[in-house]
């Protein structure tokens, strides 16, 4: 009983992410996940990288129609309001020809720079930590109201596990904008779909 009350206050001391317009994210809510800075790419989609499945998170150069909003699923059960410095899944509000998940996880290493690429699909670890993979957070830029960044780093789900976190960046790959681990955030706004 203790450890569920203790979960429950720790969950209402991390503030909510808002989006664009000032009010909380929202679970299962449609968001688009667009650069802070507007000269870096655009809004957060589907990219293929290498014409087969499965598809990695990344930018388009520009936003535009055929961009996809994500939704959000916190790991602690019940909860409707995403938080910061909390582990969730994200998936894209799409389906694909891949036939496979849009939840975004952790894949394979990129071979130039060894960056951890953000590919779709379930995690199929299962370890200690289980589907550690999919769950990333959302960090609150510190000097920006309303500016985040994205981490993979889900001590929330294994507190117990050591993990190489890292930060969501962009990483050029032969022309396309592809989301990495282990490089500078990428500092990001959400908008409601």
């Amino acid at each position: 009983m203790w450890l569920v009350m203790a979960m429950v206050t720790s969950a209402q001391d991390n503030a909510p992410v808002l989006d664009t317009s000032g009010q909380a994210l929202q679970s299962g809510v449609d968001y688009f996940i667009k650069p802070a800075i507007t000269d870096i790419g655009g809004r957060f989609t589907l990219i293929d990288r290498n014409d087969s499945c499965p598809l990695y998170v990344g930018q388009k150069n520009t936003s535009g129609s055929e961009d996809f909003p994500v939704t959000f699923a916190p790991f602690v059960e019940g909860e409707t309001v995403v938080r910061e410095g909390r582990d969730q899944k994200i998936t894209f509000s799409a389906l694909t020809t891949c036939v496979q998940s849009t939840t975004w996880k952790v894949g394979e290493k990129q071979s130039e720079t060894q960056r951890r690429l953000i590919v779709t699909g379930i995690d199929q670890n299962e370890g200690i930590a289980g589907p550690a993979g999919n769950y990333f957070r959302i960090n609150k830029d510190a000097d920006i109201d309303g500016v985040y960044s994205l981490q993979w780093c889900p001590t929330e789900l294994c507190p117990t596990c050591r993990f190489i976190c890292g930060d969501v960046g962009a990483l050029l790959e032969n022309g396309k904008r592809l989301l990495a681990l282990d490089g500078s955030a990428l500092p990001v706004v959400f908008e409601r779909a």
